[in-house]
């Protein structure tokens, strides 16, 4: 039997109605959550992020900025810009949209985010809190994996999860997050990489496998065991002369021959994607509330 296929679309949207529901339960105790964004530059992507990341916030009921600077713009502007990001308190998360001017250190610009309102979860303070599993904005993309498989009644817990990829954004934080002792997690994690000898041998052994490697297929079906659930993280853009722009994307999963071996599957595009920018949201609406506490 084919594989269930599971819709980050169709996951992302029954939380965006929970947090509606929230963004106004603190409308009426006086907060009006706020989302700050910096964006340098024109790069098309980063405003198509942008533009996705201000729409779903007003959709929820979620305050937003976006300060637009130019493209040649200074690593002290943009830093004078965080700080003011920071200390407005109309603002519950403060995010620069990545990448930056070849000329700007990230790490440094990221370092200067507040921790409590780092909502892209990107901080040291906030890496620290993730791996000592303390309360902390958590990184969207593997916070939405998590969502998802919770949420599609795959729950890590207990699980043997194996993670190809061991990227700041993805790789590292999602081992992170699921073998902390809590609800969602408590799964057994093994992470394969570039230097990993035989993935293969480590794949066969999942019961969840997650692809985050950022290359076309290169989990294959001989790759998956059979009832496994495999997150496909991968947006790889290939050639199709059939397709308008000349192009498609894919996922680092092989899908049309593992979809028949695995129990679910994630499909690219309209898997992982649609979370990010949902738990996003869920991060700024979680900093929000803290501010009650």
């Amino acid at each position: 039997m084919p594989a269930k296929i599971i819709s980050g679309k169709e996951v992302a949207a029954a939380i965006r109605e929970e947090l509606k529901l929230r963004a106004q339960k603190l409308k009426e105790k006086g907060v009006v959550a706020g989302l700050g964004v910096i964006l340098v530059g024109e790069d098309p992507a980063s405003v198509s992020y942008v533009t996705a990341k201000a729409k779903a916030a007003e959709e929820i009921g979620i305050f937003e900025e976006t300060v637009r600077l130019p493209g040649d713009a200074s690593e002290e502007e943009i830093l004078k810009n965080v700080d003011r990001l920071n200390r407005d308190q109309r603002f519950h998360g403060v995010l620069v949209q990545l990448p930056l001017p070849k000329w700007v250190n990230p790490d440094k610009v990221i370092n200067f985010i507040s921790p409590e309102k780092d909502v892209d979860g990107f901080h040291p303070v906030n890496v620290g809190k993730l791996l000592r599993g303390e309360p902390c904005p958590l990184p969207c993309t593997p916070y939405g994996i998590q969502q998802m498989l919770v949420r599609s009644g795959y729950s890590p817990e207990g699980q043997h999860v194996v993670i190809c990829g061991r990227s700041n954004i993805v790789g590292k934080p999602l081992a992170a997050l699921l073998m902390q002792k809590k609800p969602g997690a408590n799964a057994t994690v093994t992470v394969c990489h570039t230097g990993t000898r035989d993935i293969k041998k480590h794949t066969l052994q999942a019961d969840i496998l997650v692809a985050a490697m950022g290359a076309p297929r290169v989990i294959t079906a001989d790759m998956v065991r059979e009832g496994c659930v495999v997150i496909d993280v991968g947006v790889n853009r290939v050639p199709d002369p059939a397709a308008a722009k000349g192009f498609r994307l894919v996922g680092d999963c092989d899908f049309e021959p593992i979809k028949e071996k695995a129990a679910a599957i994630t499909p690219v595009p309209g898997g992982v994607g649609p979370m990010t920018v949902t738990m996003l949201m869920m991060n700024t609406i979680e900093a929000a509330e803290r501010t009650l506490q």
